[in-house]
């Protein structure tokens, strides 16, 4: 499984655009799709970049002061609370309450008109919607991308305006229904202008402009426009040790990892949670046609994003339980899914509301933020740093994030995060945490097609931190939104990536990101040597339960301050809130899902102890059964998980590297397939065993 949202703007402008095309050729007596894509309409070059990063402040003074806590002791290895949940299962159930639990999820019937049923039997839309909102393509996808490009691009040479492009991309997601009217004028405004600008900009065709943005499944075009590797110094690699065994009861930090928030100020609790819109439960979202479709007090499993009493609820519940939290990894994400409906204002006070409250229940905590891809307005929209027009840079964001993150980070990262949303922080001698923009990557950023050679420099100046502190024999910590080897991030970016993991494999020793709101991981392997894994990159889950999923946070214990320290995760916990159960008694309860080492009956949580996990899971369904219970947060209506789907999600656990899923990924796919044989032959042979004794019977 991988996500399945942030998909807005390439689900109507693709869909529209294949649409238009299609309609065209019924209005224009066969319209031939053939389009010059060598002829520029704008002649543009990317502005000179002279930023120096050897003149960049460095944190070398540790940030963090640890606090004594004296009745501290070694993380818990128990089970979660089940029994006490159960306890409360045997409750008389409340009927009125149930009502907000239960639902039809079978969607409402659509007609369209004659020439668009035929585009929808040539072009699958559906297939393409699906594709693109679980980041999973194929040529179909591909097919619709390319339509849709070398559609627009017709429109922008054929000297339509602006407004007239829009307002086409309009009037057909209306007409097709593919949105609401609202949701149609909102995202062709939004996400219309900045499209058009780029797309005016570059000298690409749909062949080169759909491989780069949706990968191999639209072939891997040659693009040397979009082809080029970071440099790393003339320093050999020093030569890899094992890593060896954490030390039981040596001193540890507990460090707590919140991520996708996606906090709505808007949610209404009754108000209609099955609306036709890509986010509900607002008052906008019309009342429920019945009980079943009211939104519940705490949150919904549908296409809803976190009230505020439920985030209030979880900070306080933290508060009080981990009192001895060390520091705060935040990766990003706070703005809702209603991201055809979004200012820049608005998404400014969320993040400072949002921030209000982290410092308000948390003083004294010192938090390491990462930025992630709602915050922008629109989103996805991170314009490099030599995009500096007042009316489409990025200023306005990461100017205010560096007065927000102020409260927590040292003066010294004030230029980078203002350049890039990026910084590096020494948080204990020889421990240091470095935050990443992964919105760089972000196959959705529309601007990375105008140049995505290292966006703001960011990944050379990682290069630098990485070495700095290999010199000084520091221990690093990545931390960031979006993981590097998801289908969001480029290729051309992850590659380059995986080269800088493997590299300093040494001396970073954990990663952690959001984004997909699922509880899992991703690893990395020495690209010369795919018996070697070199890193394992934590993938938090989200606060929201958009969609379909528990609220949930996790707890990490890491290596702390000894002579020998490894500066590993030793252990974590990955704690939820029953979202169902809350709505049913109105009491929102939180507890430990599970703790890694023991669910999973690990030594250690080394990178070779996640590569063997991997291989377990691929032979025992009933090792990867739990992995999958935990994966989806023990979400009541998880959908049942076939060999394909098994297949799938150990494959994303395999690959640190985007859109190179074959190279990684054909071992544990023939180990799946090996095992559905022989159980398949198992069940057969039994139950033809089972038939001949009833005949001798």
């Amino acid at each position: 499984m991988t996500t399945r949202w942030h998909t807005l703007r390439w689900r109507v402008l693709v869909s529209v655009t294949i649409l238009l095309s299609l309609s065209l050729t019924q209005v224009t007596e066969g319209f031939p799709f053939v389009f010059n894509t060598n002829r520029k309409v704008i002649n543009w070059t990317v502005p000179e970049d002279n930023w120096e990063i050897h003149s960049v402040p460095r944190s070398i003074t540790p940030h963090v002061e640890l606090k004594k806590y004296p009745n501290r002791t070694n993380p818990d290895p128990g089970q979660s609370d089940e029994e006490f949940l159960a306890r409360l299962r045997n409750l008389k159930r409340n009927d009125t309450m149930a009502r907000m639990l239960w639902y039809d999820t079978t969607p409402d019937g659509l007609s369209y008109p004659p020439f668009v049923d035929k585009a929808l039997k040539l072009f699958n839309l559906k297939q393409v919607a699906f594709e693109i909102e679980n980041s999973v393509m194929s040529k179909v996808s591909c097919t619709a991308c390319k339509a849709g490009a070398g559609l627009l691009q017709h429109y922008i040479r054929a000297g339509k305006t602006k407004g007239e492009i829009i307002k086409l991309i309009y009037e057909f997601c209306v007409n097709l229904n593919i949105q609401s009217p609202r949701v149609c004028e909102g995202v062709s405004t939004l996400f219309g202008s900045e499209v058009i600008y780029v797309l005016q900009r570059v000298n690409l065709g749909p062949d080169e402009i759909c491989s780069f943005v949706i990968g191999d499944a639209c072939g891997d075009v040659y693009n040397p426009y979009h082809e080029w590797e970071v440099i790393f110094p003339p320093v050999p690699k020093p030569p890899v040790a094992e890593l060896s065994m954490p030390k039981e009861a040596a001193p540890f930090f507990k460090v707590l990892h919140i991520s996708d928030t996606h906090y709505d100020p808007h949610y209404v609790e009754g108000s209609n949670a099955n609306c036709n819109e890509p986010l509900c439960c607002r008052l906008s979202s019309g009342r429920p046609s019945n009980p079943n479709d009211a939104a519940g007090k705490w949150g919904d499993y549908r296409k809803c994003d976190t009230p505020k009493r439920t985030v209030d609820n979880m900070l306080e519940h933290i508060a009080d339980t981990h009192k001895d939290i060390d520091y705060i990894l935040w990766t990003g994400d706070l703005p809702p899914h209603d991201v055809w409906n979004q200012t820049k204002e608005e998404n400014l006070e969320i993040i400072k509301e949002t921030v209000r409250q982290m410092s308000e229940k948390f003083p004294g905590v010192p938090i390491f933020p990462a930025l992630g891809n709602h915050e922008s307005a629109p989103v996805n929209s991170f314009p490099p740093p030599y995009v500096n027009q007042v009316d489409i840079s990025i200023a306005w964001l990461y100017d205010e994030l560096d007065v927000q993150w102020r409260r927590w980070l040292p003066q010294s990262v004030s230029h980078t995060v203002r350049r890039g949303a990026f910084y590096s922080v020494l948080v204990r001698p020889g421990f240091r945490i470095i935050s990443l923009n992964m919105n760089y990557c972000n196959n959705k950023n529309w601007w990375l097609l105008l140049n995505s050679t290292d966006p703001a420099t960011e990944l050379q100046w990682f290069i630098y931190e990485l070495q700095s502190a290999e010199f000084s024999n520091e221990k690093v910590h990545v931390i960031g939104h979006i993981p590097p080897g998801h289908p969001d991030c480029l290729k051309v970016w992850s590659r380059n990536f995986y080269r800088i993991i493997s590299r300093y494999e040494s001396t970073i020793t954990a990663q952690f990101y959001g984004h997909t709101h699922f509880d899992e991981f991703e690893m990395f392997y020495d690209p010369h040597d795919l018996s070697h894994p070199t890193s394992i990159a934590y993938i938090g889950p989200s606060v929201s339960p958009y969609y379909d999923l528990n609220p949930g946070y996790r707890i990490y214990y890491v290596d702390g301050d000894h002579d020998t320290t490894t500066r590993l995760v030793v252990d974590h916990e990955s704690w939820i809130m029953n979202l169902k159960e809350a709505n049913l008694y109105d009491y929102p309860i939180w507890y430990k899902l599970y703790t890694t080492r023991a669910a999973y009956n690990m030594k250690a949580l080394r990178p070779v102890d996640w590569s063997n996990l991997i291989d377990e899971m691929a032979d025992n369904q009933e090792l990867f059964d739990l992995y999958y219970k935990n994966y989806w947060k023990n979400s009541p209506i998880r959908p049942v998980c076939d060999a394909e789907c098994r297949k799938r999600m150990l494959c994303d656990c395999k690959s640190g590297r985007s859109h190179d899923r074959k190279h990684f990924c054909q071992d544990v796919e023939a180990k799946v397939d090996d095992g559905s044989s022989k159980s398949w032959k198992s069940w057969l042979y039994r139950g033809l065993t089972n038939s001949y004794v009833q005949l001798l019977a």
